[in-house]
């Protein structure tokens, strides 16, 4: 699935010794503090996408989601609501939307823990990942700012006006994470034995069950059992900070990236990408060494 949509930016190398290993990050509150997707629900409303209405129910569900996560029925609703909201949506403009209000919306809430895990894991010589069930308009932006190797994301299908049809061509969500998983290691030739893999949600089991080193992180009440369960390391990441007051180099790619198009999912409003990032930075912070 996930060469069926590859695309290589020509003249951009990337030597690797094999075997290679990876840090796996879910997004939506493990790396960011909130839901992604509906973080940006004021800015579509903004922008004419949604309405007062859209807006308000958005809000509501966002409370839910950090109340106490979302489980297999209440993720499958918040599927099929966003996937029906965006129909209609010209791609390009939920693009602009995305790009104008990434650094207001997202840096803010950007946990540091994560953001120094990113770093260690690059330092270590790893890719970093994000493997989310958010929709690739929204998620490929937050992983270049990130300076993320690769993004894994949903995708939704996109009509000849240019436009969501309402229709999902691949969710990235549950098993198929784990599947995408298991196909870039292929794919790149990571060794999954040693890779890392970090989330807060039991939906994402099986993507943790994928790696040699999972680590449950913010965990709901049933990824905690299971952690404890199976001495999983659990991780509280709770100081958002903006990347620029932390390391000044992580906001801003330092040179031009590799970038690769996946589709490996769907479930709110996208298209699923893989992004090859080149940069490296030279700052060190231990900690995640295999």
């Amino acid at each position: 699935m996930v060469g069926a949509y590859a695309r290589v930016v020509e003249n951009q190398p990337l030597p690797h010794s094999l075997p290679r290993t990876a840090a796996f990050f879910d997004l939506d509150k493990t790396v960011i503090a909130k839901s992604s997707t509906l973080t940006f629900s004021k800015s579509f409303y903004q922008g004419g996408l949604i309405n007062r209405r859209a807006v308000l129910r958005t809000a509501y569900t966002q409370f839910i989601f950090l109340a106490g996560g979302a489980d297999h029925d209440q993720m499958e609703r918040m599927r099929e609501y966003l996937s029906a909201l965006c129909k209609g949506w010209n791609v390009q403009q939920v693009r602009e939307i995305v790009a104008e209000a990434l650094h207001d919306l997202i840096d803010p809430i950007i946990y540091d823990e994560a953001a120094s895990l990113i770093e260690a894991h690059h330092t270590a010589g790893r890719d970093v990942v994000i493997v989310s069930t958010s929709g690739a308009e929204v998620v490929e932006p937050i992983g270049e700012m990130l300076g993320a190797d690769r993004v894994v994301a949903t995708r939704m299908v996109v009509g000849e006006d240019g436009c969501f049809t309402g229709e999902i061509e691949y969710y990235a969500y549950g098993p198929t994470k784990a599947e995408a998983v298991r196909e870039l290691a292929e794919s790149e030739g990571y060794d999954l034995a040693k890779c890392y893999a970090y989330s807060d949600s039991a939906t994402d089991i099986p993507m943790l069950e994928a790696v040699g080193h999972p680590h449950a992180v913010n965990p709901d009440r049933a990824l905690r059992r299971e952690a404890v369960a199976r001495e999983w390391p659990v991780l509280v990441f709770n100081r958002p900070v903006r990347l620029k007051q932390r390391l000044p180099g992580l906001s801003m790619p330092a040179r031009p990236a590799l970038v690769a198009a996946a589709a490996v999912g769907a479930a709110a409003a996208t298209a699923g990408l893989v992004w090859y990032a080149s940069r490296r930075r030279a700052s060190a912070l231990a900690a995640a060494s295999a």
